[in-house]
């Protein structure tokens, strides 16, 4: 499988395939096999320089700021086309460079195309208004982009995370640095592939691999840049905020989570397990909006509990491209840090009811789906991101006591309700501090519904229509006639 593919990656930039200003690169692992499958090149401070100049050079030209709206929406257009011609190659790509399932690769291709035909469509549809300020006067509103966007894409779905932010970006008329995810960058490049051949304009996208410490620093601390979106942890996420804070620069800013769903006595338990057990166990948990937290009514804890271990336990894990359920964490780091905090959860007196540590005998980052019963509120299981398939249960008594539960962390990413009960699924999803809801469905929404956080989950929206008014200022113009 990985002979079909390059076994070294230059970056893009300007318009061109470069090498790095060093001539270092950086590996590339199967996290199913831990073995390398390619190298690309690494991108350094100077090779930062040079995209964000390339990228200045192409807004200063305006060469997507006077192009008509409608145009750039069916540049997004093509470019969907081009990349959905490439769907096979990318998902396989995906299975031995990001550990994904080849289904949850092919829904990826067909999202981010979804995303680049969204926004085309919206690109035209952005309006300001008029203001009347009385005779021998006319003032209206226009949204100006901001200028050169640097944009840092987690590892866990490159390619439609970063094609979200580039579109909102283009449709704006802004123009992007993007670095990819040194774990997992070669969707991306064929993501800047599809922009060269949908003709998107020289240095309008600019695509670089490095380390988040000297690349991602200098990015987010360019001068020259305008505008950052991040995703990623809460801990690199202030890092990024500090470096913006000396220059006053807007950011689109979606951090960790910690996301409850709260189980009403109620609710239809066969469905609510299967919809948990996706919520949890998708991408080996490796989602920042995974349900990582259930807070189940006492009197339906036991029952809902023994369908969730059939869940768990009728999973197969294995390596993505041979059809499993379930494939590997991406790096045999964070294999180790997911262990880890579960012999915390065991130390602070939680059971483990199945999972609990890594697939014996594997080269590859595997970890068994895990369920944590008898945990409290205030353990470190219950409060900490595990970023893996670990699911924590708590028991609740009364509506009050599971918000109370839901709302006691610092994270306000994502959140999910479970009942039959309309009104009460409208009480609960009120009083849950969360950017998003899920009632009886996790992940229910979709592209056009906007996702962000609150408190440290972080501010600003991506998806949905919302999200273009994080690529633009209003720009007044008022005029004595």
């Amino acid at each position: 499988m990985t002979g079909k593919f390059k076994t070294y990656w230059q970056n893009f930039i300007g318009g061109e395939w470069v090498d790095g200003a060093s001539g270092e690169r950086i590996a590339v692992e199967n996290p199913a096999t831990g073995e390398q499958i390619a190298e690309v090149a690494r991108a350094v401070p100077a090779d930062v320089d040079r995209a964000v100049a390339a990228a200045r050079s192409a807004f200063d030209s305006r060469v997507l700021a006077d192009m008509r709206p409608v145009a750039r929406g069916e540049m997004m257009f093509e470019v969907a086309r081009h990349l959905t011609a490439m769907t096979e190659e990318i998902a396989i790509l995906e299975c031995v460079d990001n550990g994904k399932t080849l289904a949850n690769a092919r829904n990826d291709i067909a999202l981010t195309a979804r995303y680049l035909s969204y926004y085309g469509g919206l690109a035209d549809k952005l309006e300001g208004r008029q203001i009347p300020l009385g005779p021998g006067f006319l003032d209206y509103t226009v949204h100006a982009p901001f200028g050169v966007s640097a944009q840092i894409v987690p590892f866990n779905g490159p390619l439609p995370v970063g094609a979200r932010s580039v579109c909102c970006a283009f449709v704006t008329g802004n123009t992007v640095v993007l670095k990819s995810p040194e774990d997992s960058p070669l969707s991306l490049f064929k993501f800047a592939e599809a922009c060269e051949r949908a003709g998107v304009p020289k240095g309008a996208i600019n695509i670089i691999c490095g380390y988040g410490h000297d690349a991602g620093a200098a990015l987010a601390a360019h001068g020259d840049v305008d505008h950052i979106v991040f995703t990623g942890s809460v801990a690199t996420g202030k890092s990024v905020l500090r470096s913006a804070a000396e220059r006053v620069v807007p950011c689109v800013m979606e951090l960790g989570g910690k996301s409850a769903a709260i189980v009403h006595a109620d609710a239809d338990l066969e469905r609510t397990a299967k919809s948990v057990a996706r919520g949890i166990w998708f991408h080996a948990g490796q989602i920042c909006s995974a349900g990582s937290r259930l807070l189940v009514h006492r009197s339906v804890h036991d029952e809902l509990m023994a369908k969730l271990v059939l869940e768990a336990e009728g999973r197969s894990v294995g390596p993505g491209s041979e059809g499993h359920d379930m494939g590997p964490l991406i790096s045999a780091k964070q294999l180790g840090r997911v262990e880890a905090l579960c012999r915390v959860g065991v130390e602070e007196g939680a059971q483990v009811v199945t999972g609990g540590s890594r697939v014996p005998n594997c080269k590859g980052h595997f970890m068994r789906p895990t369920i944590f019963a008898g945990v409290r509120p205030d353990m470190r299981i219950a409060r900490e991101e595990f970023f893996g398939p670990v699911l924590v249960v708590i028991p609740f008594d009364t509506p009050e006591e599971a918000i109370a539960i839901a709302n006691g962390t610092d994270y306000g990413l994502a959140a999910g309700v479970y009942t039959r009960d309309l009104t009460l699924a409208h009480w609960t999803a009120d009083r849950l501090v969360a950017g998003q809801v899920y009632v009886n469905e996790w992940w229910a929404g979709g592209v056009e519904t906007p996702f962000g956080g609150t408190k440290r989950s972080g501010y600003g929206r991506e998806k949905g229509q919302e999200a273009l008014l994080g690529y633009v200022q209003t720009k007044n113009v008022g005029i004595r006639l």
